[in-house]
């Protein structure tokens, strides 16, 4: 494209890290999303971003739709070239935002995969042999207990948690947002054991290596993977699994949504919902299983 196009491209990156203030994390996949855009444009022969118009954001996107990208992944670009557009428009570089009115095509939601209660019941009832399984207990009752994401569990310091009161604060959850969360009982005991075999450290982590270091979140996963493969559960679990059945069996028990939403920190309901789904799925199989009336007949 015109050296003018990309100084434009520069000078937006610019503008989300410093007035937009937004993380490494978010530039990357801005930048490796209009990265397919620009792509686009040389393949079209376009020099200036004026030129693009909404058939071609749609044609563009149709494109990568055929190369079998999801649609998660289509809507996360679409936003991208929405919020190039948005800024330049506000330096008055171009009239309209080609983007505005396109949609990535729709994908059927799967559900999440969740641990039923027994498997949950024998993932959390092995008993731990070593000081690293003492933590890696207390990490897992933890998800279960709270229903933390990965980053926010990997993120809690010792200040976040309140044992007496059996609750801990979530500084920066997803959007940057805070809540406060309780903690279960049996959480609450395998805690306050590995509190007694953490490292004295200058870190300020609840969850640390035997170095005193603070866990990472790859280093969460695989410890989980080890455990699994210990006890021999079939199941390949991620922690993400153990937010999911926190929810599904919470809302099994409560039919609250708008509790669990709460808990779970979801912005919309409609996130929320999709554990609604899982719980009318398991009351189906209960019914197919269960009821004389759903029993095929034999002969």
């Amino acid at each position: 494209m015109h050296p003018d196009s990309q100084e434009t491209l520069a000078d937006f990156f610019q503008y989300l890290k410093v007035e937009k203030r937004a993380s490494e994390h978010t530039l990357k996949c801005y930048q490796r999303d209009i990265k397919q855009l620009q792509n686009y444009c040389l393949s079209k022969g376009f020099l200036q971003w004026q030129e693009i118009q909404a058939t071609d954001i749609r044609n563009h996107i149709a494109n990568r739709h055929r190369k079998n990208i999801s649609s998660k992944s289509l809507q996360r670009e679409l936003s991208a070239i929405r919020s190039f557009y948005n800024y330049l428009l506000k330096k008055r570089q171009v009239k309209i935002n080609p983007a505005v009115h396109i949609r990535a095509p729709k994908q059927e939601r799967r559900l999440p995969k969740v641990l039923d209660v027994d498997q949950m019941t024998g993932l959390l009832d092995t008993t731990p042999d070593s000081s690293l399984e003492i933590r890696d207990l207390a990490i897992f009752e933890l998800f279960y207990s709270s229903g933390l994401r990965l980053s926010e569990l990997a993120a809690l310091t010792i200040d976040d948690i309140d044992l007496s009161e059996q609750s801990l604060r979530v500084r920066k959850g997803k959007g940057g947002k805070q809540r406060d969360l309780p903690v279960g009982s049996k959480a609450v005991k395998a805690i306050t054991k590995w509190l007694t075999y953490r490292p004295e450290t200058t870190s300020l982590a609840l969850f640390t290596s035997n170095k005193g270091k603070g866990l990472g979140q790859r280093s969460i996963q695989l410890r989980l993977d080890r455990w699994c493969k210990k006890i021999g559960l079939p199941e390949h679990v991620h922690p993400h699994m153990l937010r999911h059945s926190f929810a599904s069996h919470l809302l099994e028990s409560s039919q609250d949504i708008r509790a669990v939403q709460e808990l779970l920190g979801h912005s919309n309901i409609s996130t929320t919902q999709i554990y609604t789904h899982l719980d009318f799925q398991h009351l189906a199989e209960v019914y197919d299983k269960t009821h004389p009336k759903a029993k095929k007949k034999q002969g």
